[in-house]
């Protein structure tokens, strides 16, 4: 299955590569949530390349399929996680899809063509960066950490001030923090030991079913709202770090 879906995502990601090259029709879902005409035609093309997985499967997807789905087999589709990056020029932006049977991720494929970083992984099989077999950081110590958050903007703004607090707890004692702006790149980033950890609260399910197989395959520990359960889709929260390191991140968020 895997392999076609890479595949569908590489011809879906010559569209992403043209448009990230070209003049963006933008438009807007929300007050700072950005849509283009490549956002709804990458989409289109996946679930095309991928009508072969239908009627066993059902599409969840960001942009014209439902946002849920009745069927226990469902494949999750972000067309460009990181939209604002993908209509600014920051090459930050990403095709997404990962296909779940109820709670357990299958497979996931994360593709920047950008960057030309094409990322995968299936359940037992490992976590891969262009066929090289990737691992997620084994650190320890906080202040040896780099960390990725993403910020909430929009109709979620009221609560950016508590994200500003939790931000500067860990500021305080971890080397850094950064904010890239595609959560599905972040626990891509954190699959390959860039980022230490990789924490979030209100994202979609399309946003991070791809990079939470890949986070997982790689090594990392990947929790929701509840340290001791794997992370939900639905649940609005991931936290996805080196298992050592897993308590400590979720303390400071938390405290």
């Amino acid at each position: 299955m895997i392999t076609k879906i890479e595949k569908a995502v590489r011809k879906a990601g010559e569209h992403l590569l043209d448009g990230f090259n070209g003049i963006k029709e933008v438009s807007f879902k929300g007050k700072i949530d950005l849509v283009t005409q490549y956002d709804v035609a990458v989409e289109k093309i996946l679930m095309e390349e991928l009508s072969f997985l239908t009627p066993e499967y059902s599409f969840v997807a960001e942009e014209t399929a439902n946002e849920k789905s009745d069927n226990n087999k469902v494949i999750y589709i972000d067309p460009i996680d990181g939209t604002t990056n993908f209509v600014h020029g920051f090459p930050f932006c990403c095709i997404s899809v990962g296909v779940y049977d109820k709670t357990e991720g299958l497979c996931g494929v994360v593709y920047n063509p950008v960057m030309g970083e094409m990322y995968k992984a299936e359940k037992g099989g490992g976590a891969y960066l262009n066929d090289e077999r990737i691992s997620a950081s084994i650190k320890s110590d906080l202040s040896d950490c780099l960390i990725a958050t993403g910020f909430p903007c929009g109709d979620n703004y009221s609560t950016t001030p508590e994200m500003l607090i939790i931000l500067g707890r860990i500021l305080a004692e971890t080397r850094g923090i950064r904010r890239a702006g595609s959560a599905a790149l972040d626990l891509c980033y954190t699959a390959k030991g860039v980022f230490d950890a990789f924490y979030e609260f209100n994202l979609s399910p399309w946003d991070i079913a791809a990079g939470k197989i890949i986070a997982i395959e790689s090594g990392a520990k990947v929790t929701g709202l509840e340290i001791s359960e794997s992370a939900d889709l639905y649940e609005k929260f991931i936290l996805s770090s080196s298992t050592p390191l897993h308590s400590k991140i979720h303390k400071l968020i938390f405290s």
